[in-house]
């Protein structure tokens, strides 16, 4: 029997290990991820953010994963036997992603940025729709940022996805870089904790998944 770990390298490696025999089964390189080319011209004195791995959520299913990254991109993988696959890569954030955050039982998924904004996303047409089809390797499509909107309440709700494109179903302008979050059901309805770099707990309600 196999016990599984998804493991964050500090630098650019993500790993699946075996605690059975204690080493990694599966590495990636996140450097080497084909869809993070730029969609124009990088424009003069434009830095590259490298693909730094901050932090990994797995899902309930148990073998999908998110790993979130200092580039600004969200990154999907399914585990197949002693491999990992990448079903989906997107973004929403301008800067690093530090937190993502599969809310229970549900292919929604929590990404807080080092640019202050929570977003709610709904993967799991893809993650389904790669399921039923195995042997079919992923399209793997460059996407644009989503656009942000501030309104009052602090969120905004937009299209699940746009011309093929991934976009936020709940965007927060939290306003300070996310350290942690969670989704949690608190007197039957869902909310978001978020710490930062203050010493409050913020919460945010979930009205619309």
């Amino acid at each position: 029997m196999l016990a599984w770990q998804h493991r964050v390298d500090v630098i650019h490696k993500v790993m699946l290990w075996s605690l059975q025999k204690a080493r990694p089964l599966w590495i990636t390189n996140l450097q080497e991820d084909e869809t993070e080319e730029m969609e124009g011209p990088q424009s003069p004195g434009q830095l590259l953010n490298p693909a730094l791995a901050h932090s990994v959520s797995v899902a309930s299913c148990g073998n999908i994963f998110s790993c979130g990254a200092e580039d600004g991109k969200v990154r999907i993988f399914r585990v197949r036997g002693v491999k990992c696959e990448q079903e989906l890569g997107f973004k929403g954030h301008t800067l690093g992603v530090s937190q993502v955050c599969f809310l229970p039982g549900s292919y929604l998924l929590l990404t807080g940025g080092n640019d202050g904004k929570i977003m709610l996303w709904d993967v799991g047409s893809e993650v389904e729709k790669n399921q039923r089809s195995p042997t079919k390797q992923t399209h793997r499509k460059k996407t644009k940022r989503a656009t942000h909107t501030k309104q009052d309440g602090n969120a905004s709700v937009t299209d699940e996805k746009e011309h093929g494109k991934m976009s936020p179903k709940l965007n927060i302008e939290h306003g300070e870089k996310v350290n942690w979050l969670l989704g949690t059901t608190i007197k039957g309805h869902q909310n978001i904790l978020v710490a930062d770099q203050t010493n409050c707990i913020s919460v945010y309600p979930v009205k619309e998944c």
